[in-house]
C-alpha cells in the first residue's frame, strides 16, 4: 500500500504558510513505514525542533483504478477517517530553500497517524463534512470539505492519472489552517463531525 498526500488544499492554510495557490493538486508520498503504530505515542524526532500537526480527512481505496473519471471516483472508496500529517517544518524550509524535494520533512517514521475507519455510508454529505483536532482539550484546527480547493473526487481522478490506485492505498486530502508545533506531553485528539477517531500522546 502507499500513502498519497495532497498539499495546499485549503486557502487559509496556504495563507498561513505564505505559499502561493497552484492550479493542480500538490501531490507527495509517504512510505508505509511512516504510519504510526496503533496505541503508540508519537516521538518527536531528534532531527527537528519544529514538528507541526496537520489534521486531514483521509480515505481508503477499495479497488484498483487508473485514469478514473471524477464522476466515477466515489466508487473507489467506502471508508473514511481523519489522520495527522506530521511535518518537520524546519527541515522542510531548509530543503525548500535549496530547491530540493522535502520528503524527509514529511515521510519519516511515525509521520502519518491513521484514525479509526468508518463507513462513508454514515456520512450525510461528503461535500459538507467537518473535522477537527484538539490539542490538550483545545480545538486548534477545524476544517470542512466544502472549503477544499480540490474535492475528494477530483483528487482521486487527478492522482489516478499518474499512479495506479490499489486496494488499501490511503489518501490524505489536505489540512486546514491552525497548524502549530507539538511539544512533549501534548495530547492530540482527532474528530470527524462529533466522533472521536484518533487519540495520541506526544513524547
Amino acid at each position: 500500500m502507499k500513502i498519497i498526500c495532497i498539499g495546499q488544499n485549503y486557502k487559509e492554510h496556504i495563507k498561513e504558510l505564505n505559499n502561493k495557490p497552484t492550479e493542480d493538486p500538490v501531490v507527495f508520498l509517504k512510505p508505509d513505514t511512516a504510519i504510526l503504530l496503533k496505541k503508540q505515542p508519537f516521538f518527536i524526532p531528534d532531527f527537528s525542533n519544529d514538528v507541526h500537526h496537520e489534521i486531514e480527512l483521509i480515505i481508503k481505496i477499495n479497488k484498483i483504478g487508473k485514469h478514473i473519471q471524477p464522476q466515477f471516483a466515489h466508487k473507489y472508496y467506502d471508508e473514511i477517517s481523519v489522520g495527522i500529517d506530521f511535518t518537520a517544518r524546519d527541515v522542510q524550509k531548509k530543503l525548500r530553500d535549496k530547491g530540493l524535494p522535502w520528503e524527509c520533512s514529511k515521510s519519516f517514521d511515525g509521520a502519518a497517524v491513521i484514525g479509526k475507519w468508518i463507513s462513508k455510508e454514515k456520512i450525510k454529505d461528503l461535500n459538507a463534512l467537518s473535522f477537527s483536532l484538539k490539542k490538550n482539550d483545545k480545538i486548534v484546527q477545524q476544517g470542512n470539505t466544502a472549503d477544499m480547493l480540490h474535492s475528494i473526487d477530483t483528487i482521486i481522478a487527478y492522482i489516478s492519472t499518474y499512479f495506479t490506485l490499489k486496494i488499501g492505498d490511503i489518501i490524505f486530502t489536505g489540512t486546514p489552517s491552525g497548524v502549530s508545533a507539538v511539544k512533549t506531553n501534548d495530547k492530540l485528539v482527532g474528530f470527524l463531525e462529533e466522533e472521536e477517531l484518533l487519540n495520541i500522546k506526544v513524547k
